[in-house]
């Protein structure tokens, strides 16, 4: 396992663990490296200090449990809000104009769309959303 410290494009920094510099190299081209804080696709690494310490257990184990912290969270979307796919943007400004029974939803959009909402006043988050298991 390697960790990384990456930045999107507009300078959000984060940290993302990846099996290997390859599997960052490929995710990353396919796009499926996402900044937490805006969504955004475009990811590099950021320059970082190395981390030189003995406790390599402990971070592996603070990682899977931060792991298992996102997908209880996709468990509990999925569980209790609606799947809208790709007409999220649409249904919550329904949702937000009285147009459409208030109610949670998840779903997706593109950077602008989800910039767009917000600047209506829509409240939105982008959440990490990890797969079921480890791949």
């Amino acid at each position: 396992m390697i960790l990384y410290e990456l930045q999107c494009s507009a300078e959000h920094r984060f940290e993302a663990w990846f099996k290997d510099s390859a599997a960052y190299d490929r995710q990353a081209k396919r796009g499926l490296v996402i900044c937490p804080v805006c969504a955004d696709t475009k990811i590099a690494k950021a320059p970082m200090a190395p981390r030189i310490t003995g406790k390599g257990k402990a971070q592996a184990e603070e990682a899977g449990h931060m792991m298992q912290a996102l997908r209880a969270i996709r468990e509990t979307v999925e569980a209790n809000c609606e799947h809208v796919g790709p007409r999220f943007p649409e249904e919550a400004r329904r949702i937000h104009y009285g147009e459409a029974e208030k109610r949670g939803i998840y779903g997706d959009a593109t950077k602008e769309e989800a910039k767009s909402l917000k600047d209506e006043g829509i409240e939105i988050a982008a959440i990490p959303w990890l797969p079921r298991q480890d791949s």
